[in-house]
């Protein structure tokens, strides 16, 4: 047995109406959890997860539907990793939009770089909160980030040196009179 738990949520929701379907998929995609199979995900198991996981399945009995909690291991390592790499999989993709966002926004004028760097910085936040086995670009978006905010600070422009046989302007002679 590979000793890693997770927090398994098996859940059906009606299919009419679609809208609280979506709302449960849109939110577990939030969560960012592994698809195991049809209405079947995963988390990692911590106090967190299973409270969020109680917060569907509760979202998804008033609709109707539903839901059974479960903890659960793997019954190999070699699953457990898969788990972990399907989920890392998904992070690198997000990770990889919020680059290239980044670097598009870099062409923008600094007014729109504003409201771009300002979004994917919650974007990076959200996706911070889901990425349970760290990327490996999770530091690319931060440096991507990090310079998208760095275009946006004013530039010190270096004083015009004077040259050191000139007089300041305040001693020069008007017309050969101080």
């Amino acid at each position: 047995m590979s000793g890693e738990e997770w927090v398994l949520l098996c859940y059906r929701v009606p299919r009419e109406p679609s809208t609280p379907r979506i709302a449960v998929w849109r939110r577990l995609k939030r969560l960012g959890v592994a698809q195991i199979g049809d209405g079947v995900v995963a988390l990692p198991a911590d106090a967190r997860t299973r409270e969020q996981l109680e917060w569907v399945a509760d979202d998804v009995e008033q609709v109707g539907g539903s839901a059974l909690l479960w903890t659960a291991s793997p019954t190999s390592a070699t699953q457990a990793r898969a788990l972990a790499e399907q989920m890392r999989a998904a992070r690198v993709v997000e990770y990889t939009a919020i680059v290239t966002a980044a670097n598009l926004a870099l062409a923008d004028e600094p007014s729109a770089r504003t409201g771009v760097l300002r979004r994917l910085r919650s974007e990076l936040r959200r996706v911070e909160r889901r990425d349970y086995f760290p990327a490996p670009n999770r530091d690319d978006a931060r440096t991507a980030l990090q310079a998208l905010a760095e275009s946006l600070e004013p530039t010190a422009t270096p004083s015009t040196p004077v040259p050191a046989d000139t007089e300041p302007t305040s001693a020069r002679t008007v017309g050969g009179r101080p």
